[in-house]
């Protein structure tokens, strides 16, 4: 298997621990009782921490689809080369930098830190649609 279908499987890992951190949280802020629930009644608010782990969450299913999508087509391609390892080597370690950045509230770095992310989905998508790249 190639450096880049291996981080896009690992990158799927920290998808799962970026569901469980808020949704772990949140059991703690509401109970088991309302977390096991319909939910037709809001709970209490959410905490700080919970939030931001939650919109680091939704940021990730932002892009995630992206990557993942311009590994497979470069992997189909047979397009595989600098440009989709050190594409996706940013993009990984990024998404991993980004969750605590996020957590602990830390902005510009945060947001540069994202920014890298997005600079590894663009190599890898200039790799599969620039020939000779």
């Amino acid at each position: 298997m190639t450096t880049e279908l291996t981080l896009l499987a690992w990158t799927l890992v920290l998808a799962l621990v970026q569901i469980l951190l808020p949704a772990m949280l949140r059991t703690g802020e509401t109970g088991v009782a309302y977390n096991a629930s319909a939910r037709d009644e809001d709970g209490p608010p959410v905490g700080k921490v919970t939030g931001r782990l939650m919109r680091a969450q939704r940021n990730l299913f932002e892009t995630l689809p992206l990557f993942a999508a311009a590994i497979l087509i470069a992997h189909v391609a047979g397009r595989n080369g600098a440009l989709t390892w050190w594409g996706a080597q940013l993009y990984f370690w990024a998404r991993i930098s980004y969750v605590p950045l996020y957590a602990l509230g830390i902005p510009y770095i945060r947001s540069l830190v994202w920014l890298v992310s997005l600079l590894g989905t663009i190599l890898v998508i200039a790799a599969v649609l620039l020939p000779g790249a």
